[in-house]
């Protein structure tokens, strides 16, 4: 098919339940490991505590992919899945702060994970099936804008709630979770169903090329047998650009996942020096880890728009390991700070390997991949952001135990090393299309 090029308001529109989708996300990276600790949680049970998000991912998203590669109907391909996660992941978000029990959270957790993720995967899918190849790297670099500006927000909220608005607990108010985090959540709820909507309502999808075909495809294999078989095939038949990005992506969330996992808290415990997780000055330091959260993401939505100029000159490929090394300095350099306000400083590298790491390996796989499987594709290709999040759920809080000595700066640091390392690794891959890229 022939795919008309876009309008900067029409990849706008497609990209805008990003927006959405990042309110819940950031929402969860900047509040769990808190919420956990609200309730009772220890330094080195934290990685196990967030081993349901990672599961969830390494099963939901290839099925979602391969499901909607195989979908037709009147709301088109891949949108039935964000209306479907939207709605489960708003009602998860209104019920996770008010969880009593570390179980209860830890299983609402998984919900909501789940619920994100079938909204998320098809949008990937989303914009190589209506952009020309030409124009993919500036559609997820929208996608990179759009989850920058909903993470500046989402991590934010707790803060500007207590210190702009200032929203108090109330009296006889005896839940864990603090007021401020909880009416977070219930704002990222609206704001993730009513992102989605927009894009839903706002862009239609190209039907298949050959609809015979399609049916004819579709009815000849049915049950899940034969779906789990289409999907190890795939994985058998990977392309050679994704075997390469594998390893990148592995080390890239490794390293980000480290730093989700104990910055907030560590800024909490080590840069304001609370003991006690229901003390203000605990509360305080989660909420200026927020707003780290927040700058890192204000960098992220400001570099995105420079990805694609940046891409042209340099490569897609050395446009990456370049924002890659970034964040590792980013991360490393946490090491050195004893005042909360040069934290914020560190942020700026983290924001650059952000932005790109959003944009830049989606870019370089949806060119290499066969139209009729980009979504199941794009699902397996999850499995390389997944499975470096259960090797440190599991694994990570032995480590902090055992070596780190529940240190949670010493757990950021690390982050960067892992980052340092994808930044090399990028060097191997191939990028198949570097000659196409268009302005955004």
């Amino acid at each position: 098919m022939n795919k008309l090029p876009r309008s900067f308001w029409q990849i706008w529109n497609m990209s805008f339940g990003f927006l959405g989708i990042q309110f819940g996300w950031g929402l969860q990276m900047a509040n769990m490991s808190a919420i956990y600790e609200y309730l009772g949680a220890r330094a080195d049970q934290i990685p196990i505590l967030w081993l349901a998000a990672p599961l969830t991912g390494l099963l939901i998203q290839p099925i979602i992919g391969h499901a909607s590669d195989r979908t037709w109907g009147r709301l088109g391909r891949r949108r039935p899945y964000f209306l479907a996660g939207a709605i489960l992941s708003s009602l998860m978000l209104v019920l996770m702060p008010n969880c009593s029990t570390l179980w209860m959270a830890a299983g609402m957790l998984w919900i909501l994970d789940a619920s994100i993720n079938v909204s998320m995967e098809p949008f990937r899918a989303f914009v190589a099936d209506i952009l020309p190849e030409g124009q993919r790297t500036s559609g997820f670099a929208m996608q990179s804008l759009f989850i920058g500006l909903g993470a500046v927000v989402a991590s934010a909220l707790p803060w500007l709630l207590t210190n702009f608005f200032h929203l108090t607990q109330a009296a006889g108010d005896t839940r864990a979770v603090p007021a401020t985090v909880r009416l977070s959540f219930y704002v990222g709820a609206a704001a993730f169903m009513g992102a989605v909507l927009w894009t839903i309502f706002t862009t239609p999808e190209y039907p298949p090329d050959d609809m015979e075909a399609f049916r004819r495809s579709k009815a000849k294999k049915i049950g899940i047998a034969a779906n789990a078989k289409e999907i190890f095939t795939a994985i058998g038949d990977m392309p050679e650009t994704m075997r390469k990005l594998g390893p990148v992506q592995l080390f890239t969330w490794l390293g980000l996942f480290c730093m989700w996992l104990y910055f907030p808290v560590a800024v909490a415990h080590n840069m304001f020096g609370a003991n006690d997780p229901n003390s203000p000055t605990y509360k305080a330091g989660v909420e200026w880890g927020g707003i780290c959260f927040a700058a890192y993401s204000v960098v992220c939505f400001g570099f995105s728009f420079l990805l694609p100029k940046l891409a042209r000159n340099l490569g897609r490929k050395n446009t990456h390991s370049l924002c890659l090394l970034c964040g590792a300095i980013g991360l490393m350099s946490v090491a050195f700070m004893h005042n909360k306000y040069l934290l914020l400083f560190t942020m700026l590298g983290v924001g650059i390997a952000w932005a790109s790491t959003l944009s830049m390996p989606y870019a370089m796989l949806a060119a290499s991949l066969p139209p009729a499987k980009t979504g199941v594709y794009m699902g397996i290709f999850n499995f390389f952001i997944v499975t470096p999040e259960i090797l440190a759920s599991l694994f990570f809080g032995w480590i902090m135990n055992r070596f780190l000595h529940n240190n949670r700066i010493s757990a950021i640091i690390a982050g960067g090393v892992f980052m340092l390392i994808a930044a090399a690794l990028m060097q191997r891959v191939k990028d198949p299309r570097t000659k196409s890229i268009q302005a955004l």
